[in-house]
């Protein structure tokens, strides 16, 4: 059986065909997804969907590249992931600096301290952190190391940087998620970072609706495709598929501390 450990079922492309979704889960073998917040005014209906599935879990948190939002306080983070069990982490959050275009590096300090905030509310927690970082892996090591992230750690998610990358945040106890990028014929690097990542450190997800793996790309994604991940990992790292779905499903019940049933 596989596991998504990153998900968005709350976005609009899944509003009315979500039972549909959830059966094609089943019929893939995936058994569980994580639905992961990108905003507050969405969190909600990420929780709703949690407590209404017992194969979905969630998280609470504010996207790096979300501007235009209400900002999160340190209080909200932890209380509420405190309040509700099926909330499993922080996140996804961290740095994006890809779209700062002609912006100055110092006006990006929003990303930053909001970055800062997740951190403290996840050692406050006792949550994991979700990890999002695009064109910024060098600030988004620094600030980790520098807020103690390694007391709780945590998944570095879609990952598409460098094995150095991955190998810092291993360090500090993250584990390193692939998406369908990896089956991409352009993806030759980030499939040879694949190949480093040893099965005991990695994830695997779909961050459906985006994304989509090989044979899939260009459609709207869906939690069931991240078999064709998994399918596409045993064949890189030439191991037996049964291995590669176990180690990513019992990687995710401890990267979230989660009690396996």
């Amino acid at each position: 059986m596989f596991i998504d450990s990153h998900c968005h079922l709350d976005f609009p492309e899944f509003q009315a065909r979500l039972p549909e979704v959830l059966a094609n889960m089943d019929a893939a073998k995936v058994s569980h997804a994580l639905c992961v917040s990108v905003d507050l005014p969405d969190f909600p209906n990420v929780l709703q969907l949690a407590q209404d599935h017992p194969n979905l879990y969630a998280s609470v948190g504010v996207h790096s590249d979300y501007e235009d939002t209400p900002e999160p306080s340190l209080d909200f983070l932890v209380e509420t992931a405190l309040k509700h069990p099926k909330i499993v982490a922080i996140g996804e959050t961290g740095l994006d600096y890809y779209r700062m275009g002609d912006r100055s590096y110092e006006s990006m300090e929003w990303q930053r301290e909001r970055f800062r905030t997740h951190i403290r509310a996840s050692i406050a927690s006792q949550k994991p952190l979700i990890i999002h970082t695009r064109s910024a892996s060098e600030d988004t090591i620094r600030i980790l190391k520098e807020e103690g992230a390694e007391r709780i750690g945590g998944v570095m998610h879609c990952f598409t940087e460098s094995f150095e990358v991955a190998r810092a945040a291993m360090d500090m106890g993250f584990y390193i998620s692939f998406s369908g990028i990896v089956t991409f014929k352009s993806a030759k690097d980030l499939q040879e970072t694949c190949k480093q990542v040893p099965l005991d450190r990695m994830l695997i997800e779909t961050d459906s609706p985006y994304l989509a793996p090989i044979p899939y790309r260009g459609k709207t994604n869906e939690p069931a495709w991240v078999a064709k991940v998994g399918e596409f990992i045993a064949d890189l790292k030439n191991v037996p598929l049964e291995e590669l779905a176990n180690h990513t499903s019992s990687n995710f019940y401890q990267c979230f501390q989660i009690i396996r049933n």
